[in-house]
């Protein structure tokens, strides 16, 4: 088993940038998850309410930022990032914590760009080395481990036989191989090349390359796996998460695809790394 794709996001819900390495820290990818949108009340946005949003590129050059929309159906803007703007408290999903605003002129680019009325706001954000954010401790035993602007864990990986199985399930169920989905619905950071479908499922503690993973759990899938990532279209037919819904069902968390890491050390993983499984559940 090798890795065979590596992904960071630097916008939360923007376009995924494929790597050759990756540098592992205990918080995640570094370059993943640095900023996010989120409206008036602090309160994050992803493409959950504006499917759109991954249609933005990001394009960093030390503290030069450019957003670029991939159709090029509106203007591109480059701005420089700010670490020591303003503080304003944010919310994603049960977390409040402080995070560094990007000022107006991204804000309102934004603004224009998801067509929002004169009297809502949004802001874009950076997350702050300053204030920390915490992986929550019912999802590890360790204390204090930081965490990316991500969901609820520092790394995602999916695996290749699963979503040929996955694919298969739905080709028969809707009789259309263009009913197949790419891997980039699932937006994970490690892709690995597999034989067995779900395998992935049994494995407690891996190595690739440098760095030891714990596995912590399977992926609970949520309605943007049905946004087709490179234009923003939702799938008619729901897919993936009606055919993961007949046989992915493990849990009341919902369907599962992928699981959850959490890097035990830091340093660097590349394509062509080999994964070990060190110990299974």
């Amino acid at each position: 088993m090798i890795v065979s794709k590596l992904y960071v996001y630097p916008l939360k819900s923007g376009q995924g940038i494929e790597l050759q390495q990756a540098q592992v820290q205990t918080k995640g990818f570094v370059g993943d998850r640095l900023m996010m949108l989120v409206a008036g009340n602090g309160r994050f946005i992803t493409q959950r309410q504006f499917p759109q949003l991954t249609k933005i590129q990001v394009t960093i050059v030390g503290e030069s930022i450019t957003l670029q929309v991939v159709d090029n159906s509106f203007p591109s803007i480059t701005f420089i990032s700010s670490l020591n703007g303003a503080l304003i408290e944010v919310e994603m999903w049960r977390d409040r914590f402080l995070a560094i605003d990007q000022g107006n002129e991204v804000a309102q680019w934004f603004h224009q760009f998801l067509n929002l009325p004169g009297d809502k706001v949004c802001r874009l954000v950076r997350q702050s080395s300053a204030h920390t954010r915490l992986l929550a401790k019912k999802y590890s035993q360790e204390e204090d481990l930081p965490l990316s602007l991500a969901d609820n864990y520092p790394v995602m990986l999916t695996a290749s036989a699963s979503l040929m199985e996955l694919n298969q399930r739905i080709i028969e169920i809707h009789q259309q191989d263009s009913q197949a989905i790419p891997m980039n619905r699932f937006r994970p950071n490690v892709v690995i090349e597999t034989i067995e479908p779900f395998i992935e499922d049994c494995w407690r503690l891996i190595q690739i390359g440098e760095i030891q993973f714990e596995v912590a759990k399977p992926c609970s899938r949520c309605i943007i796996t049905t946004i087709d990532q490179s234009d923003g279209n939702k799938n008619s037919l729901k897919e993936p998460l009606n055919t993961l819904g007949t046989f992915r069902q493990l849990s009341e968390q919902g369907v599962m695809f992928g699981v959850n890491l959490i890097p035990q050390n830091e340093g660097i993983i590349l394509v062509g790394d080999r994964l070990e499984v060190l110990a299974t559940r």
